[in-house]
């Protein structure tokens, strides 16, 4: 073996490292970008009746209303979450949710059982979640069964 071979052996691992912890640092900064992705809803959303998912990609909320406190529960940690009521002038009505116990759940007391408590009442809804400089959002309607 030629000494520029045997060199190679040697600077071969050290290049590999290296651009293993480059690729790792570049990956992580895209990941902080700021952008704005659309949560579309799965299936029809029954907010009361707690069968309400949205979802983007691998990222999904699912949106519930229990005694009177409405709660996100997501896929991925949050790091804020802001829920709007939007009344029929279209004026919406921000309930900024606190974390519960981890950044998986949030949640904030709403009227929203007052709203559309009985069966056929519908309601529109905006979801705004922040994760990493990435903003999830969705406007979807809420119909009780």
């Amino acid at each position: 073996m030629n000494k520029h071979t045997r060199t190679a052996f040697m600077v071969a691992p050290i290049l590999a490292v290296i651009g293993y912890i480059a690729a790792d640092y570049y990956e992580e900064g895209l990941a902080e970008e700021e952008k704005v992705i659309q949560l579309v809803p799965f299936e029809d959303c029954d907010v009361i009746n707690q069968k309400c998912i949205l979802r983007a990609g691998d990222f999904e909320v699912n949106v519930f209303d229990k005694n009177n406190y409405t709660t996100v529960n997501s896929t991925f940690p949050l790091d804020s979450a802001t829920l709007f009521l939007v009344d029929a002038n279209n004026t919406p009505t921000p309930y900024p949710l606190g974390m519960i116990q981890s950044p998986y759940y949030w949640h904030s007391e709403t009227n929203l059982r007052e709203l559309i408590g009985q069966s056929g009442q519908s309601y529109t809804l905006r979801l705004v979640a922040n994760i990493k400089g990435g903003r999830y959002i969705s406007e979807f309607y809420t119909k009780t069964k």
